[in-house]
């Protein structure tokens, strides 16, 4: 089942920042086949976000359904007129959607990493997101971090915001991001450093705060 999603998954065409805001705007006035095609060209995105829990692939399944369903609860509110990247507000609410399904449905039982369960692994569901190195309190830890990442770049200037979200969310070539804000690559790459440099600032100051606090 996996490998007839991934064949779907390389059929989807990236849409250009041009495309996706007209088919936002035909959203908006409650148009079913542009909010289709959106939902759509936003599936790598699920995918992508249920790979990281490294998960046997009937598991990734179940939680590219529920990673679904987030994207979709996120499109309901989703206000394209305000700047941020859909992909950006959509992340929280996938995620989310993934661990509190597999919370509820396997609590804390054990599971495998490997193809196949294996009964008495010793594995610990809390162990597996993520990362199999991670212990509970350093995943906290990580969760934080990354809730904190996406709230600072919420919070960049829009072409800042556009260029991290595609390179480090959507996995798209520097090449293609030019063509999709319509600038140069080299400008890209400014954009990337700027926006990197800005969410380093706010987290630094965060963390400041936390050793303060």
């Amino acid at each position: 089942m996996l490998s007839k999603y991934l064949e779907e998954l390389r059929k989807i065409k990236l849409l250009t920042r041009e495309e996706e805001l007209a088919l936002w705007k035909k959203v908006a006035k409650g148009d079913a086949p542009a909010h289709n095609l959106l939902m759509r060209s936003y599936q790598p995105l699920v995918f992508k976000t249920a790979l990281t829990f490294k998960l046997p692939s009937d598991q990734v399944m179940e939680l590219i359904q529920e990673g679904t369903v987030g994207l979709l609860e996120a499109a309901e509110r989703f206000d394209y007129t305000k700047g941020v990247a859909f992909s950006i507000f959509a992340l929280h609410r996938i995620k989310g959607r993934m661990i509190d399904y597999l919370n509820a449905e396997y609590g804390s039982s054990t599971l495998s990493l490997d193809s196949e369960a294996i009964a008495g692994s010793g594995i610990l569901w809390s162990d597996t997101l993520v990362s199999a190195e991670a212990s509970p309190s350093e995943q906290a830890e990580r969760d934080f971090i990354s809730g904190r990442v996406l709230e600072a770049m919420e919070r960049l200037p829009n072409k800042e915001q556009q260029v991290l979200a595609a390179l480090y969310l959507e996995d798209k070539r520097p090449i293609d991001i030019a063509a999709m804000i319509n600038v140069t690559t080299s400008h890209v790459y400014r954009l990337q450093k700027k926006g990197v440099r800005r969410v380093r600032g706010m987290l630094s100051r965060l963390m400041a705060d936390l050793k303060k606090s």
